[in-house]
């Protein structure tokens, strides 16, 4: 477990998080009804505001622990019913889901690429935050929970540490007395939730107080434990869970697909596609939830 000291010592330094943020870049890299998740509430509009703390990683963690994890997961329905699973591919291990969709898009046919574009991973990240307002519900003030985001927020951390200006100055997110307060702001755009509003405050000390401070860290919620083992279905029960949604029987068809169509399609590298994230992607949270639900 990493010391209290020596993370007041290494306050302001963010090499490691952005040596983290640059991997990622180049591509070299759960239970969300749990107690432990937050998100703020949206009024009739699907408008809502909060301010929180994006959090160190978690003292429990360990020393090379990141204060984040990035995760992928499917979800989508078929004729056999709803797939709703954390993709393997999180772990670097290799996905049936994945799999299936990287041999119709290779198929060349169009229609398979449209099904693709509804089967494909999500990405997401998970952090610990300190809640600071929350106008909706103010018992979660002074609250650390789980928090999960996008690619749109996770890009105003990384321009946050990686400023595109002279005159603007890096800022460590994560760092209790160097970071600084995000202020969430979300809007309904076009029918999904946006977040171009959201913007870091002014860098800022989080409290004063060192041992509040050191009470806040060693009180977050592990981040390892949300991709262990437990949290993932094995390849052969994801596969079997696949086969039953898509209604596969073992064979790899798109609905309107012959098998015939498939193997007179050229033969391409089979890798899962790189697909441009839309605004959509921003209201995963709440379609997950909303299907879980159902």
């Amino acid at each position: 477990m990493v010391d209290f000291a020596n993370l007041k010592r290494s306050s302001g330094n963010m090499d490691k998080l952005a040596k983290a943020v640059e991997a990622m870049s180049a591509g070299t890299d759960t239970g969300e009804k749990s107690d432990k998740f937050w998100r703020p509430e949206v009024d009739k509009a699907g408008n809502g505001m909060a301010t929180f703390r994006f959090l160190p990683a978690p003292a429990v963690d360990g020393d090379d622990a990141l204060p984040w994890v990035k995760m992928f997961s499917h979800g989508f329905q078929g004729p056999g019913g709803w797939l709703i699973d954390n993709c393997l591919t999180t772990k670097n291990q290799q996905c049936p889901v994945c799999e299936h969709n990287s041999t119709l898009w290779n198929s060349g046919i169009e229609a398979n690429k449209e099904v693709v574009r509804k089967q494909k991973r999500k990405l997401n990240y998970i952090a610990n935050v300190y809640i600071i307002s929350d106008p909706k519900h103010p018992e979660n003030e002074g609250q650390i929970k789980l928090f999960k985001f996008g690619k749109k927020i996770f890009d105003k951390i990384t321009e946050a540490m990686n400023p595109a200006f002279e005159d603007e100055t890096a800022i460590n997110p994560f760092d209790l007395w160097t970071g600084a307060n995000f202020k969430l702001k979300i809007r309904k755009v076009e029918g999904y939730q946006n977040y171009d509003k959201s913007e870091f405050e002014a860098p800022s000390a989080l409290s004063k107080d060192d041992d509040k401070l050191e009470k806040i860290w060693k009180n977050e919620h592990s981040l390892k434990e949300l991709t262990a083992d437990k949290e993932f279905k094995s390849y052969d029960d994801l596969k079997g869970r696949l086969d039953k949604v898509l209604g596969l029987n073992g064979a790899v068809v798109a609905p309107k697909t012959t098998v015939e169509q498939l193997k007179s399609a050229p033969k391409v590298k089979s890798v899962e596609p790189e697909i441009t994230a839309t605004s959509s992607d921003e209201d995963d949270m709440a379609y997950f939830s909303s299907l879980a639900d159902d």
